[in-house]
C-alpha cells in the first residue's frame, strides 16, 4: 500500500475504502454505551479520522457533537453532547485531550503515525485504542483495551492487515538483519534431531538457519497468520526443508507437548495478550524444551525508531517477562538486551 498525506475519500481505492470501514466498524463498537466523551490524538490526521468515526457513530443511530478547534472550550452545551443520554461527544487533538470534561476521557483513541523530524509525539499516557496511521490510506488497529472490546473481536483481520500489507516489501526493508536471525540460532544450540517451530515466521528468514540448527532429521516448522507472509516465505521453506502453517499463535495447531523448541521473533509485543500468548506456546513444548524470543533491534532502539519511551511494563521488560514466564510455566534462562538485538531463552518445566 502507498501513503499519502491526504485522507480525502476520492483519494482511495475500493481496497482502501474496504480498510477504512473496517477500522471505523471497529471504534464505533467499541464506544460504549450511554453518555461518552471520546478524543483522537497524535499526528495531522487526529481532525479528518474524528470526523469519520463521528459519522460513523452517526450511521448506527448516536448522537454525537464534534468538538473541534473551533469549539469553546467552556461551551458546556457541547460537552453534554446535544443531551442525548446515549450522546457522544468525540475531540481531537492535543487542546482538547488536556481538558477532559469530568476529570478524564472515557475513551482515548491514539493515532500512531511517523515522527515528525526525528520527534516523538507524547501520546498521554495509555491510550485505550492505539491505530497504526504510519500510512494514511492503510489504517489499522493495533490495540484496543479489554474494556472495549474482546480481543476476537478485532486482532486477527487487524493483524493480518498490518502484515499483509508489508509482506512483499518486507525483505527489502529488512533484508540486513538476516546474519543476526543466524547469529540468534546458533546461539540457541538447538539439539539436532529436534522439532522446532518458527512462530510467526514472516517471509521465512529463521528457516534456513533452524534447518542448519536440528540437521537432516530435525523437522523444521513455519507457522504465520498471514497468508500473504507465507507466499513470501515459500522460497525460504523450501531451500530449508520446511513445513508451512497457516495458523493463529494464540490457538496453535500443535498438539500438546509435540514440540522440543520455539523461535519467535518478535511474536510477543503483536499479540493483544503476551502472558496467554507465553502459555499457548508452553502447551505445545515438551518439558525441557526450549522458547527463544529474538528481535533483531534492541528494546530501546526499537522504541527509539517508533517515537515512543521504554516502559517498565512493558511485555519483554525483564522484570515482567521472567514473571510471565514463570506464571506460564517456563524458566527464563537467558536475557539480553543491548541495542543492536533482543535474545532470550526460557526452558519449559514440567507440568
Amino acid at each position: 500500500m502507498t501513503g499519502g498525506a491526504a485522507l480525502g475519500w476520492g483519494d482511495l481505492t475500493d481496497e482502501q475504502m474496504r480498510r477504512w470501514a473496517d477500522v471505523l466498524d471497529h471504534l464505533t463498537a467499541a464506544v460504549p454505551p450511554g453518555r461518552v466523551t471520546v478524543v483522537v490524538d497524535g499526528g495531522t490526521h487526529a481532525a479528518v479520522v474524528a470526523d469519520r468515526l463521528a459519522d460513523a457513530l452517526r450511521a448506527t443511530g448516536r448522537p454525537c457533537a464534534r468538538l473541534t478547534d473551533a469549539t469553546p472550550l467552556a461551551d458546556e452545551d457541547a460537552w453534554r453532547a446535544e443531551h442525548a443520554a446515549d450522546a457522544v461527544a468525540l475531540a481531537d487533538g492535543p487542546r482538547w485531550r488536556r481538558r477532559p470534561p469530568t476529570g478524564a476521557w472515557d475513551v482515548t483513541v491514539w493515532l500512531r503515525t511517523r515522527p515528525v523530524g526525528g520527534d516523538r509525539i507524547d501520546r498521554g499516557g495509555d491510550p485505550d485504542v492505539v491505530v497504526d496511521l504510519h500510512d494514511p490510506a492503510w489504517p489499522v488497529i493495533r490495540h484496543v483495551a479489554d474494556r472495549l472490546a474482546s480481543h476476537d473481536t478485532w486482532y486477527l483481520g487487524e493483524s493480518r492487515a498490518f502484515f499483509a500489507a508489508r509482506a512483499a516489501r518486507w525483505d527489502t526493508a529488512f533484508g540486513d538483519d538476516l546474519p543476526a536471525y543466524v547469529a540468534a540460532v546458533a546461539e540457541a544450540a538447538l539439539p539436532a534431531g529436534a522439532v522446532v517451530v518458527d512462530v510467526g515466521c514472516g517471509t521465512g528468514r529463521a528457516l534456513p538457519a533452524l534447518r542448519d540448527a536440528v540437521g537432516p532429521h530435525g523437522t523444521v516448522v513455519g507457522l504465520d497468520v498471514t497468508p500473504q507472509m507465507l507466499a513470501v516465505a515459500r522460497a525460504a521453506a523450501r531451500r530449508a526443508g520446511a513445513h508451512l502453517v497457516l495458523g493463529d499463535s494464540r490457538r496453535l495447531p500443535l498438539p500438546d507437548g509435540s514440540v522440543d523448541a520455539v523461535f519467535a521473533a518478535g511474536l510477543l509485543t503483536h499479540l493483544p495478550d503476551p502472558e496467554a500468548g507465553l502459555r499457548e506456546l508452553a502447551r505445545i513444548t515438551r518439558p525441557g524444551g526450549t522458547l527463544v524470543l529474538f528481535h533483531p533491534s534492541g528494546r530501546a532502539a526499537l522504541a527509539a525508531r517508533h517515537g515512543r519511551a521504554l516502559r517498565p511494563d512493558e511485555p519483554l521488560a525483564e522484570a515482567r517477562l521472567r514473571g510471565s514466564a514463570d506464571r506460564t510455566g517456563w524458566t527464563v534462562t537467558t536475557y539480553d538486551d543491548p541495542p543492536h538485538r533482543f535474545f532470550a531463552t526460557a526452558v519449559r518445566r514440567a507440568p
